[in-house]
């Protein structure tokens, strides 16, 4: 069956906030890797990753902005496999700068497949490491009758893109909303940016499960009291009132039938309150009767609903992007709140037998801004992996000691992570000795402004000089990844100051005469320039230049209307060219244009 893919997509609902809260300090990139018993050959793994990639093609998307949301585009962008060399979950989605959201790299022995968590989820990642493992050994090992892993021919690419949230969406069924209260928050010196605390525990399977089973609880169950036991033991006495939260990731998939490799996941939030008494029974005993509760499929269903039921408000809808994005950050920092740490289990991989003397084991982390567990299981090993912002190791090792209690062995793994965080960039520090500079000159400006005792107050023409210069050095740092974004923004801005500097200097109608008109005009011969240059695609050059035509052309006419503009051949001459610009890109990429403006605009 000929799978088909749409060329651009939405984001589903639980990816709308990543763009957003993605930052320095957390990269929301996930983290799974398969450990073979043999060194990794680099040569194999790129021929298996394009393999993959011929499956899985949803994978080759860049992470685009329009108005009102963000939306994925199919970009083919080529993908290369590459030895292991920065920090673990680095930053992958980088604005303005059109890259793919994943990255495959292998270590000795090891294969890393990291994502940001806006293209998938661990089930996506999951399935596409264990075809990317498939591939390798396949041409590693040709003459080994090794067998498909999934090789259902009826799933169609638009099933595998499928957004299952909005499928599964019912304006009419119940909703779950309800306050939390604040937990316990973890204290204490924060790594920099993109570092984090790494450790590994393996555990047998047998003794964990024979341990939980005797408890009565499913594993994943028995591992949230341990991490909740772990972190109390933490807590100060001053805060003991306060409750330890849990945020745990829920598969819907076990819930909702879909094949989506998109997001389709929710959470459970659990939340154990502690006396000078309580025993690991007890928490033991909460957990089970939270899980039990939150993970019914009412439940589970009306949180769906509350959650997509935001994303479908018609108002909100056409909030733009712009004023969207800090009450997405907000709203994700007062939901963090009730939540101490996360912890995610993705359970058990399952590889063929034929497989099974080839890998040593799979694992996973993930990013974080305080601290995260995650586990899975291959064969009769769990890995248990956690991620910390606070490198002191304190609550990784209450962990172990409360799983050695009870009776289950541990075996802490040294970490091989050959990445270190490199440096602050020379392009970061020029730029800060820039800003120190700007402000060194209007300091001492206006030092000498006032000791001399000047009344013509030449210091803070300096001083708005110097701001000018600093907001347009600024704007080129920010957004040196896109040119044509680039150059959008310092049209704007020296339109604006322009203007200002105009009237407070006495209006004499430079700005509108000649600044506005020939910097317009500038910009949209150095758009085409960069755009034949760079060899852009469509894509990427169409909404720039839409945005300069409209600018070009609509703001003159505004203010020739006005009486405002006095000298007219620098107007007249900008309002002809954007018009027939925007006349060439409607007669001759009508198609384009209209297809940029449904993604750009989609409400």
């Amino acid at each position: 069956m000929k799978n088909e893919y749409a060329q651009w997509r939405k984001l589903d609902n639980a990816a709308l906030a990543f763009p957003a809260v993605t930052g320095k300090n957390d990269t929301r990139v996930f983290r799974f890797y398969c450990e073979l018993k043999e060194e990794i050959k680099e040569e194999n793994l790129q021929e298996a990753l394009e393999r993959t990639l011929e499956k899985y093609p949803l994978f080759r998307a860049v992470l685009r902005k329009g108005l009102f949301w963000f939306y994925l585009e199919r970009r083919d962008i080529p993908a290369v496999a590459k030895k292991e060399a920065g920090a673990p979950c680095s930053g992958l989605y980088i604005p303005d700068k059109k890259t793919l959201l994943f990255r495959v790299s292998y270590y000795k022995n090891r294969i890393n497949f990291e994502v940001f968590h806006a293209l998938t989820d661990g089930t996506g990642a999951m399935h596409f490491l264990m075809e990317l493992v498939k591939n390798y050994l396949q041409e590693t090992h040709p003459s080994a009758e090794l067998p498909e892993l999934f090789s259902d021919e009826n799933i169609t690419g638009r099933d595998m893109e499928e957004d299952s949230f909005s499928q599964y969406y019912s304006s009419d069924a119940p909703r779950k909303r309800e306050s939390k209260k604040p937990a316990f928050q973890l204290k204490g010196e924060k790594l920099r940016q993109e570092d984090m605390s790494i450790t590994e525990v393996c555990i047998p399977v047998k003794e964990i499960h024979a341990r939980a089973k005797a408890a009565g609880v499913s594993i994943t169950v028995f591992l949230t009291a341990a991490l909740i036991w772990a972190i109390h033991e933490e807590v100060p006495q001053n805060q003991a009132k306060k409750p330890i939260g849990l945020m745990i990731p829920v598969n819907l998939r076990n819930y909702f039938p879909s094949r989506s490799m998109a997001n389709f996941f929710g959470w459970i939030e659990i939340s154990c309150y502690f006396q000078p008494d309580t025993a690991f029974e007890d928490i033991l005993r909460s957990v089970k009767e939270q899980f039990a509760k939150e993970l019914s499929k009412d439940v589970i269903e009306a949180k769906l609903n509350d959650l997509v039921s935001l994303e479908k408000n018609p108002i909100l809808r056409l909030v733009p992007l712009e004023i969207k994005t800090p009450f997405l950050l907000a709203g994700t920092t007062l939901g963090g709140r009730s939540i101490t740490a996360i912890y995610s289990n993705v359970g058990i991989i399952r590889m063929p037998e034929e497989y099974r003397k080839y890998i040593q084991r799979f694992g996973l982390f993930a990013s974080t801004d305080s601290l995260q567990l995650c586990s899975c299981s291959f064969g009769d090993e769990m890995v248990l992996s956690f991620t910390s912002k606070i490198p002191n190791g304190n609550i990784e090792r209450n962990f172990v000691e409360r799983l050695k209690n009870e009776q289950v062995s541990c075996t802490i793994r040294e970490n091989d992570l050959p990445g270190q965080k490199e440096e602050q960039k020379q392009q970061m520090k020029l730029f800060e000795s820039f800003t120190f500079l700007c402000i060194v000159l209007a300091v001492v400006c206006n030092l000498i402004d006032y000791l001399l005792d000047s009344h013509i107050g030449w210091a803070w023409f300096v001083t708005a000089g110097a701001f000018c210069t600093w907001l347009m050095v600024s704007v080129a740092y920010v957004k040196r990844r896109n040119l044509l974004k680039n150059e959008m923004w310092q049209l704007v801005i020296a339109a604006v100051a322009g203007v200002l500097w105009d009237v407070f200097t006495g209006w004499r109608g430079w700005s509108v005469d000649y600044l506005l008109p020939l910097a317009s005009l500038a910009v949209i011969c150095s758009m085409w320039v960069i755009t034949a240059v760079q060899k852009l695609e469509v894509a990427e050059y169409m909404i720039y230049l839409l945005e300069a035509g409209a600018f070009g052309g609509v703001i003159p006419v505004i203010l020739l209307a006005a009486g405002v503009v006095t000298v007219l051949y620098p107007s007249l001459i900008c309002i002809c060219v954007s018009f027939l610009m925007l006349v060439w890109l409607f007669l001759f990429k009508r198609k384009d244009m209209v297809r940029e403006m449904q993604k750009k605009f989609r409400a």
